[in-house]
């Protein structure tokens, strides 16, 4: 089939490129001609694994291409995706749709004979009606379905993700447009992989439900790490005696500094935005964003107790910045909050992370970025692990403890043992673990 990608963000760059190894034939598109340049010279805007190779592969077999130009792409389409931004919008929270109204009215021009429209940008309920009706409005005799598709990527994760989904979610009332997914979908019939299909309304409301109830589930466990500091419990432990209940799970149950990255922030605060103009309230859904922003800054004053309260003129050093390990996203990132609140006390900070200090140095100033963890430790008066990327798991301890001032750790994400620490001869912090 003939697909055209419209966005070439992350969702966008990681279907389109994932559908063309299907087979199907993939144009990806985008207005910012400097990024298509560059994905036509091979180069990737993103850190995720397996990506780089996966789209020299396709575009190399002459199954994915990529430009600024919808015109042809968008007429030969069997399907249309919509895979644009949707920030939250400055002032109210709602998310901003203007990128996906302008792409539907862009569409609506182009299209030629049955299309399908889908939406894959994480967009709140009556979306898609909105779509349409701009569709129909510019062009009243275009036939076309507009179909709501969300996507369930995990970053660092993204391309297994979309080839071994959990499910496949399609809202419409189409079934020429039913018919038109399930052969895009169709490799995944091999895993027998669910198709859901419902109403739209219900399918975009499936997302933000989704990313709210794993937002619930990081919160809730961060506030008994919390209980366990106090009452001499251990979260971990806790977690597995939770987590192996299949009614629980265990996924998402690892305390931390809280959540973060471009979707739980911001599709907690849409949903939310949602109900109050439908009327009807998600109180817990409002105290995970009250309590997951308070987190962050929380995790700041930890290591600032650990120095006895004073980290005036100290050098801290941070083992990883981005939101979590195996991508280079430093949207909502913990470790902004972190790094402003430390500054504000009076610390100076030497970082490092594999993949986002590009992205960082964005949004950090006064920062020394250092070339390895190695670095970033000397002459450091404590040392922070902020995200858990697996070359900070297997320290070498000694070489730590010959670099730096004093052989302090504070590991907000448990992934050292407090026993072993402290036989290394570490004073050491983590989260909800007294033992």
């Amino acid at each position: 089939m003939r697909v055209a990608m419209i966005g070439t963000g992350y969702v966008g760059l990681v279907s389109g490129t994932c559908f063309a190894d299907f087979g199907h034939v993939v144009t990806c598109i985008d207005k910012d001609a400097t990024k298509i340049d560059a994905l036509n010279n091979g180069e990737i805007p993103i850190y995720e694994p397996g990506l780089q190779e996966l789209v020299a592969k396709n575009v190399e077999e002459e199954r994915l291409f990529f430009t600024t130009d919808p015109a042809e792409a968008i007429r030969q389409a069997d399907a249309v995706f919509i895979a644009v931004g949707t920030p939250t919008r400055r002032g109210d929270g709602h998310a901003d749709l203007s990128y996906v109204y302008a792409a539907a009215e862009e569409i609506a021009g182009l299209i030629d004979g049955f299309t399908v429209v889908v939406t894959k940008s994480t967009v709140p309920v009556g979306t898609g009606d909105e779509v349409e009706a701009i569709i129909r409005k510019t062009n009243p005799d275009a036939d076309f379905a507009v179909v709501s598709n969300p996507e369930f990527l995990r970053e660092g994760a993204a391309i297994n993700d979309f080839k071994r989904p959990d499910r496949v979610v399609v809202g419409t009332e189409s079934s020429q447009a039913v018919e038109v997914m399930q052969e895009l979908y169709r490799p995944l019939y091999l895993n027998e992989t669910p198709i859901i299909v419902t109403k739209r309304r219900t399918s975009e409301l499936i997302k933000y439900a989704a990313n709210a109830f794993l937002a619930v589930k990081i919160t809730f466990i961060n506030e008994i790490a919390d209980l366990c500091e106090k009452v001499g419990a251990n979260v971990q432990e806790i977690s597995r005696g939770i987590g192996l209940d299949n009614r629980i799970g265990g996924k998402f149950l690892h305390a931390g500094p809280g959540y973060g990255g471009s979707c739980f922030p911001k599709d907690t605060l849409a949903l939310s935005k949602i109900a109050a103009d439908a009327n009807t309230g998600l109180k817990i859904v409002d105290s995970v964003i009250e309590v997951n922003a308070a987190r962050k800054k929380k995790m700041a004053q930890k290591i600032i107790d650990f120095m006895d309260g004073d980290v005036n003129g100290k050098t801290i050093a941070l083992l990883g910045l981005a939101f979590k390990p195996n991508t280079d996203d430093m949207r909502d990132a913990p470790s902004i909050d972190i790094v402003e609140k430390l500054q504000e006390a009076g610390a100076k900070l030497r970082a490092y992370d594999p993949a986002s200090m590009e992205e960082a140095s964005k949004v950090m100033s006064g920062v020394l970025f250092c070339d390895g963890p190695y670095h970033a430790i000397e002459n450091a008066d404590v040392v922070v692990i902020v995200t858990e990327w697996d070359q900070f798991r297997a320290l070498d301890l000694e070489r730590v403890k010959s670099l730096v001032k004093d052989p302090k750790v504070v590991d907000l994400r448990n992934i050292y043992k407090p026993d072993y620490m402290t036989g290394q001869g570490f004073e050491y912090e983590s989260v909800g673990r007294s033992y």
